[in-house]
């Protein structure tokens, strides 16, 4: 079905209605029970909570324990900053309450659990739990919280940033009354329809930030003041036909240039740009699909991802097709390091076997995605799981024979831990190099929130390691890869060992975390992509970044958007390409001449130029276009 107006209006009033109700819910948990007031900022001391058991007296311990975290992480300290903290944990608790019910429902549509949302008490799996449960867990309701935590821990190891019933975002449940409430909205009968289609989740995570905050926060400053602010005023969800054109135009036509139009994707790309008689020279070894790259550097739910996956799941099936005509050896399978991958039918015993793999590889091996918004990455896993999901089910693949997909690489631009008696005491037992690699590379770290895939930290690695190692000078050469995916991988076993082991905090897991998942953006940057796609923030620097981002960047500094643009074109191999959708403005305004003249025409040439005008990006005021780049060889 389209999104229409009409639809798009429909799911926005659910989405408002249920913040409502959540919000309210965990702002009265948060101030009643646990002794935590949004308002005003107060914290109450544990020992006063005398009014409750020893599980909600150590959810309370663990509420104040991320409040900390959060605190240390931030720019700010006094009641005015544990307020906005206090705020954001609230904010977080909704949302991730709401995804995981709506989750839930979208599994439902596709297959992967019998009925367990859609109905409420009387749904088919929970009566079947009940009937096992009995009284032993309590009331109906208390027995239905029961069930759904055990549907949250059965998928937190596939989809850990959703579903982990411990993770700072996902330690509180709305009470009975909030939850039948949430229910009764969720259950809506014209909303049933909308369950089973991939973008859904998207409009949700859209909708959950409403126009008039963007706009009070657009009059309160006129450049972002912080992370959350750049990332709310940005929340534009790209229509469809703009994510088709952009991918067709990018990834489906490297495709059609390397095969020489010998694909099918001419036909079923319906804005592939391709003259009838078009046959480009097929490229000499035809690449590996398992090699191919494309990133969103600004993803939210990941809409052009989801698109991606089509065209992917075509270009697999054609790669087998290829290498059964032209033998193996046919496909380039060099992954850009010393190793090579087997040919495809080496790898799998037939065409069944390869074809049941290819979704997993494509959320593994294939797709990219960076946001500073932990929710975004958490909504864009989830969307490309659920893909996964949807073409098993799709092929007749029972839920029990699909295979087990990774973590995937959606990466969330989350500030690095800033606890200094944390961090001392986990470097306290690290080699002496291995130490003083860590706690530089957090400084590198130090404005991801604001910065995400901007923060050039392939051009900085190298001085770090040399730094690390006592060394100076000179070009970053393949024992200096070498040495730091070997230290790496120390850090990693590292913190994972700090984070289980028997004396560490809850506030220590969340520092072990925060490390992990720079060290994943750092990874993310080191690599090499052949396609990039988005819809990127655009506008003023954020206040904190201005300095760093003009030093960076002289060409494009005026606009977010054009900042973006070259930062894709840094990250990509030569043939490479960009699509993106933005404001016009950039084409014919003097203030990004530089930007068209170093940028657009210095460090790629345009292939395809699409002028939208008004009214594309919901209520985005701009006038957009949407182009593709190629990047130079």
């Amino acid at each position: 079905m389209a999104f229409d107006d009409a639809t798009r209006g429909r799911l926005q009033k659910f989405v408002g209605e249920a913040r409502a109700v959540l919000t309210d819910e965990f702002a009265k948990q948060l101030q009643q029970d646990y002794g935590l007031d949004p308002q005003s900022g107060g914290v109450a001391e544990l020992d006063s909570l005398a009014h409750l058991d020893d599980q909600r007296l150590e959810t309370a311990r663990i509420l104040r324990e991320i409040l900390d975290h959060y605190m240390a992480s931030g720019t700010g300290s006094g009641v005015d900053a544990r307020k906005a903290v206090l705020d954001r944990m609230m904010r977080e608790q909704a949302f991730t309450v709401l995804n995981r019910l709506a989750a839930l429902r979208m599994m439902e549509a596709r297959g992967i659990v019998m009925e367990a949302v859609a109905k409420g008490y009387q749904s088919k799996a929970f009566q079947l739990y009940q009937r096992v449960a009995g009284s032993a867990l309590g009331e109906t309701g208390d027995t239905y919280r029961s069930f759904l935590f055990s549907l949250c821990d059965l998928f937190a190891e596939d989809l850990p940033a959703l579903f982990d019933r411990h993770s700072p975002h996902g330690r509180l449940f709305p009470r009975e009354p909030a939850l039948l409430a949430l229910l009764d909205l969720l259950n809506a009968a014209d909303l049933d329809a909308l369950w089973g289609q991939d973008e859904t989740i998207g409009w949700i995570y859209q909708y959950f930030n409403s126009r008039e905050e963007r706009k009070a926060m657009r009059d309160a400053s006129q450049a972002p003041r912080n992370s959350r602010e750049l990332a709310v005023r940005n929340q534009f969800f790209t229509p469809r036909y703009v994510v088709e054109f952009l991918v067709d135009n990018t990834l489906a036509r490297l495709w059609f240039n390397w095969t020489g139009a010998q694909t099918g994707l001419r036909d079923r790309c319906q804005y592939l740009l391709a003259k009838p008689d078009e046959a480009p020279t097929p490229a000499r070894r035809l690449r590996d699909p398992r090699t191919i790259k494309l990133i969103d550097p600004a993803c939210g739910s990941m809409h052009f991802g989801l698109y991606a996956f089509d065209i992917f799941l075509e270009i697999y099936r054609e790669a087998w097709e290829w290498e059964q005509t032209h033998g193996p050896g046919c496909l380039d399978a060099e992954t850009g390091g010393s190793d090579a991958l087997k040919p495809l039918s080496l790898t799998y015993p037939d065409q069944e076997a390869f074809l049941l793999d290819v979704p997993r590889l494509i959320i593994e091996r294939n797709i990219y995605g960076v946001d500073i918004d932990p929710r975004a990455a958490q909504i864009a896993s989830l969307a490309l799981w659920l893909r996964a999901q949807r073409a098993w089910h799709e092929a007749g693949v029972k839920a029990t024979d699909r295979p087990r997909v990774g973590r995937g690489n959606v990466v969330a631009a989350v500030a690095p831990p800033a606890e200094v008696e944390l961090r001392q005491a986990f470097m306290k037992d690290l080699d002496h190099r291995d130490a003083k690699l860590f706690e530089q590379t957090l400084f590198m770290l130090k404005g991801l929130p604001e910065l995400g895939v901007l923060l050039q930290v392939e051009k900085e690695l190298p001085s770090l390691i040399r730094k690390a190692f006592g060394e100076h000078g000179g070009m970053f050469k393949t024992e200096d890869a070498e040495r730091w995916k070997q230290a790496e991988t120390r850090l990693q076993k590292a913190l994972a060992d700090f984070a289980k082991a028997a004396q560490s905090t809850y506030q220590g897991r969340l520092f072990a975390h925060d490390a992990l998942q720079g060290l994943r953006l750092v990874d993310l940057c080191r690599e090499t992509f052949d396609v990039a796609v988005m819809n990127p923030p655009f506008g003023a620097l954020a206040i904190g970044t201005k300095d760093q981002l003009n030093k960076a960047f002289p060409s494009s500094k005026n606009d977010l958007m054009a900042i973006f643009v070259e930062r894709g074109l840094e990250l990509m191999r030569g043939g490479g390409r960009i699509g993106a959708i933005t404001s016009r403005t950039c084409f014919f305004l003097s203030s990004f001449e530089r930007w068209r003249e170093d940028v657009v025409l210095g460090k790629s040439w345009p292939e395809i130029m699409a002028d939208l005008g008004h009214g594309v990006m919901d209520d985005a005021m701009v006038e957009a276009a949407a182009y593709v780049l190629e990047k130079q060889k």
